[in-house]
């Protein structure tokens, strides 16, 4: 019975990456298809990085969350990029677009 425990230890660990590693890639791939339909000049309107630069980084942080699957520390990051651009940098295109853009 004591044994028990690591296994399902294992086991659960083992699910909760794989889940957490689906959702980063979505949250980043969204991300970074959203980014690379906007026109750049739009992302000097609102006063942001360049176009550019933010498709480097999703689009890097996709990358090496892809490459380093057991790594769960470049897949936090990587989240965490993507999120500022969905929560910071999409409403700002959204906005510049009176709404009617195509997300």
């Amino acid at each position: 019975m004591a044994t028990s425990a690591p296994i399902f230890f294992d086991d659960v660990r083992y699910y909760l990456d794989v889940t957490l590693l689906i959702v980063s890639v979505v949250v980043q791939a969204v991300a970074l298809i959203h980014c690379l339909t906007q026109r750049g000049a739009g992302f000097q309107a609102i006063g942001t990085l360049p176009k550019g630069a933010w498709a480097g980084i999703i689009g890097i942080c996709l990358a090496l969350t892809m490459v380093t699957y057991g790594y769960m520390l470049i897949s936090m990051i990587g989240i965490a990029a993507a999120l500022v651009y969905m929560l910071d940098v999409r409403p700002g295109l959204k906005d510049l677009s009176d709404g009617k853009g195509f997300w």
